[in-house]
């Protein structure tokens, strides 16, 4: 499987870690430090998936997500959130604002891959069929 995804992610070290693992499987990355940025790239690019992260400088995920689905070329992007915030109600709160899935932080290198591709659109596919 491949195609473009894009982080949005302003933790150097998170986007390191989830870029590697991602170009590890043949995905291509891109990243946005900022919500408006990533905004930005993604209409620009149109990749297969967002990962975003909730604690952003300036606009914060839920605002980005909220954004982002506003726009029709967007639609069946999945926005898939991967923060730290996993206290109670964080998970709906991030869903409501448009959020496709949600990733604990941290990162589980084991997992990650797999947990990313079940939000794919090919994967929901291949599960209709």
């Amino acid at each position: 499987m491949t195609g473009t995804l894009l982080i949005i992610e302003d933790n150097a070290q998170n986007f390191y870690l989830m870029r590697f693992l991602l170009e590890k499987n043949g995905y291509t990355v891109i990243g946005a430090e900022d919500g408006r940025k990533g905004i930005e790239m993604a209409l620009n690019h149109k990749p297969l998936a967002i990962l975003l992260d909730i604690q952003l400088p300036e606009m914060d995920g839920y605002a980005v997500a909220a954004e982002l689905i506003k726009h029709p070329e967007m639609k069946g992007v999945p926005i898939i959130a991967v923060t730290s915030y996993a206290m109670v109600g964080d998970k709906e709160k991030i869903l409501a604002a448009g959020a496709t899935g949600y990733i604990e932080k941290p990162i589980d290198p084991e997992t990650f891959v797999a947990e990313i591709i079940r939000y794919l659109p090919e994967h929901s596919k291949n599960k209709e069929a």
